[in-house]
């Protein structure tokens, strides 16, 4: 958020400096009102060295134990960063009209109040006489769903001064959110989401069209899903990369590590002295490690050949034992994940993404994918995987019956 710097909060610090006794807190004050207009324009200068200038007077005014304009400055502070709002804050200091009372305020949320309660006895009259058997339930309900509605007012162009409260639309709204996050569809906030679409003629257009509204949401998804993994493709295919680019790429994007993940647990150091490349939940809750390595930067072979047979080179045993070792913490701290994360360990397992086939272009892809596959069936818990192999299979996925078919 921008740090707030206005005629508010300089006229507040200066009144705080004039009652403050000691002289090094006044100094300090005055560093905050030389950073405030210190820009080649008139306009106030804001930004964290406001907010540094402002802590360190509040400092100051603690070590001078002026407990008063701690408190004051404490407020300046919570202001500046938007935790105050204006009317509040110029409320509770009285900056303006020699401490008075601002009526202005005062007024303005009378008459708000006012035609607030005359609209209700508007609309639950008009209500009451289309619903004469209507119980004092229906109309407390009737109100509610008013409010939800009126947050997508509209003011159509062609009535100039009049605004229309569409009908139904919160409800098209709530609908559209748990579509969003009930089917697993990965947006950040289904519910600003759903708003966005319910407020868009055209969006409305698109899923009027559509019985369910179904087809627009999986078309839309599918178009991102398959830009993650182009994007994905782009950095597995970079001998440049780390490991932090893959997880950059990765992250938020569980769906390509099959349909048994929800999503992504939140926190990443769930061990002390452990952290965790990606942490996935399964459907029934538990745990799923991802350990990242690198994909065709990946020094030194995936696999070596011992007597007639490919198996697993020294890379690919460190990385197992890496995930083993995260697992055993897991174990061991498993109840107080529980208890503090609600995140259970006890059923934890590992996948470890590391290589590609054309790291080892001399080895059949073929037989390299076997030989992981047949080390995997050995181990309980934990799944070695190439990178390609992962983007194959997550390209399947997205793939319709018909084009899985031709493949």
């Amino acid at each position: 958020m921008a740090t707030r710097v206005d005629m508010t909060l300089e006229w507040h610090l200066r009144a705080v400096s004039e009652e403050c006794a000691d002289a090094e807190v006044r100094e300090a004050l005055d560093a905050v009102f030389a950073h405030m207009h210190s820009g080649r324009s008139t306009k106030r200068r804001g930004g964290k060295e406001l907010i540094r200038l402002l802590t360190e007077a509040r400092s100051q005014a603690a070590r001078a134990e002026e407990w008063e304009v701690v408190r004051q400055v404490h407020d300046a502070v919570a202001y500046a960063e938007g935790r105050i709002l204006r009317h509040d804050f110029e409320e509770r200091y009285r900056l303006f009209q020699d401490g008075a009372r601002n009526d202005i305020n005062r007024d303005f949320l009378g008459r708000t109040m006012w035609a607030a309660h005359h609209w209700m006895v508007s609309t639950g009259r008009e209500y009451l006489k289309a619903h004469p058997e209507a119980t004092a339930e229906d109309v407390l309900e009737h109100f509610r769903a008013e409010g939800e509605d009126a947050r997508f007012l509209e003011a159509p162009a062609d009535r100039p001064g009049r605004y229309v409260i569409p009908r139904g639309r919160a409800e098209t709204a709530l609908w559209l959110e748990r579509i969003l996050r009930d089917g697993r569809i990965d947006i950040e906030d289904p519910a600003e989401a759903a708003r966005t679409i319910v407020t868009s003629p055209e969006a409305l257009a698109l899923l009027a069209a559509d019985e369910q509204g179904h087809l627009v949401l999986q078309a839309t998804e599918l178009r991102r899903r398959a830009a993650g993994l182009e994007e994905l493709r782009q950095v597995i295919e970079d001998r440049e990369a780390h490991e932090r680019e893959l997880q950059r790429v990765l992250e938020g994007q569980h769906w390509i590590f099959g349909g048994q993940y929800v999503g992504e647990a939140a926190q990443r150091r769930l061990v002390p002295g452990d952290e965790v490349d990606i942490p996935l939940i399964r459907g029934d809750g538990a745990l799923h490690v991802v350990e990242l390595k690198r994909a065709m930067g990946l020094k030194g072979p995936l696999v070596r050949r011992h007597r007639n047979a490919w198996v697993p080179a020294a890379s690919v045993h460190e990385a197992v034992g890496q995930a083993v070792n995260y697992l055993v913490g897991l174990d061991e701290h498993r109840t107080r994940i529980r208890d503090e994360l609600g995140i259970e360990t006890r059923r934890a397992s590992a996948l470890v993404l590391i290589g590609h086939p054309a790291v080892q272009p001399e080895v059949p892809e073929e037989e390299l994918n076997e030989a992981l596959r047949t080390f995997n069936a050995h181990l309980s818990r934990v799944e070695v995987l190439t990178y390609k192999e992962l983007l194959d299979n997550a390209r399947r996925s997205l793939a319709g019956p018909d084009d899985r078919r031709r493949a």
